[in-house]
């Protein structure tokens, strides 16, 4: 520790920082588990869900989800809570009269929001995504109603210059009504094909398109193919009409990437739903340090009240933080303000909050 620079006092708020983050978690986040078991018991009764895939495949998956979500709110509440202590017991006071300034003391809170930060981006980013896919499964299997696409005229860009086109999709039938694919090439268009109706083939994973007529265009004519039926691939797949949006959970920050681009290709509407849950996994651990900064000026005076007062006024502030980033994500799923944008002006906000509660913090 000395050959990293940290005294004894670094080494004890850094011990204090990380294990009252830890035990706040063990906390709250059991506290959830039991609310969570109240409320889903008739889905797992009625669908007959097992006792190991529960325990196992949901709530294992669940724990981890739930307390890297709201991670930055452990953070504060552990800042808080003990240091909001260390004032109470005149500690802070003790530790700046010995001659550390109050902007040395903060070094070991931001070097374990570092460590916390850093674990928070590995874990929402290559850890808990895997993890995401079984408990999704798990919801989808005994918890939530099977997806029906009740989309129409329903547009897709599937592949650079290439156009699908459907009236409407029956989930259950894996059916597409007034199927149309066009072929451009430099904006001119080569070649069209129209279909009254295509049908999943799960034998062979392609689409059975029938009752069709192509018309190739080129320069010596038009062409026009007609035919009962023919397999093709056309470039999607079924899942691509029955996918949850809250999928993008199950994928690593590489995946969420490729899956955006091929999503702004297609077209889709909710682009910006995806983008959102990018920035996030970067928003997200990064407002670790703010809420620390707010924390530690916040809790480091020693007031009428003690603890409990700077408890309640840490957790209005930050339940306040997080409400804001909720409601500043829902103007970009509007379209109102650009995804990046709206993640970003909460941290932002509450970053100068900090830094004017950081000057008024005892010296």
């Amino acid at each position: 520790m000395r050959k990293l620079g940290l005294k004894l006092i670094d080494i004890y708020i850094i011990r204090k920082f990380i294990g009252t983050y830890f035990y706040a978690i063990l906390l709250i986040v059991g506290i959830a588990v039991v609310f969570d078991v109240a409320e889903k018991m008739d889905d797992f009764m009625e669908k007959g869900a097992p006792l190991n895939a529960i325990v196992f495949d949901y709530y294992m998956n669940f724990i981890p989800y739930f307390a890297n979500l709201f991670s930055s709110l452990f953070t504060f509440i552990a800042v808080i809570f003990f240091t909001s202590k260390m004032a109470y017991n005149t500690e802070i006071i003790a530790i700046l009269s010995a001659g550390v300034s109050f902007k040395r003391m903060m070094f070991p809170y931001f070097l374990s929001a570092a460590i916390i930060a850093v674990f928070s981006f590995m874990l929402s980013n290559f850890v808990i995504p895997p993890a995401n896919r079984v408990r999704l499964d798990f919801e989808n299997t005994y918890i939530k109603k099977p997806v029906r696409n009740t989309d129409r005229n329903i547009h897709r860009q599937v592949r650079p210059g290439i156009f699908i086109y459907m009236q409407s999709y029956n989930t259950y039938s894996s059916i597409g009504y007034k199927f149309s694919m066009e072929k451009y090439v430099d904006g001119e268009l080569k070649s069209k094909l129209i279909s009254e109706f295509v049908k999943w083939d799960t034998t062979i994973n392609k689409w059975n398109i029938n009752n069709y007529y192509i018309r190739n265009f080129s320069e010596e004519g038009e062409e026009v193919i007609t035919g009962k039926r023919i397999d093709s691939s056309i470039y999607v797949t079924p899942a691509d009409f029955t996918r949850r949006v809250n999928v993008v959970e199950s994928m690593n920050m590489f995946e969420l990437d490729e899956f955006i681009e091929q999503q702004k290709l297609q077209g889709t509407d909710n682009v910006d739903f995806f983008l959102i849950e990018k920035y996030n996994r970067i928003a997200y651990p990064f407002a670790t340090f703010i809420l620390t900064l707010i924390g530690v000026s916040l809790s480091s005076r020693k007031i009428r009240g003690g603890i409990g007062l700077h408890i309640g006024l840490g957790l209005a502030l930050s339940f306040s933080f997080i409400l804001f980033m909720r409601f500043s994500t829902m103007f970009a799923v509007g379209g109102n303000i650009p995804p990046f944008v709206s993640v970003w002006i909460p941290s932002l906000l509450y970053a100068v909050i900090g830094i004017i509660l950081y000057r008024l913090a005892p010296k």
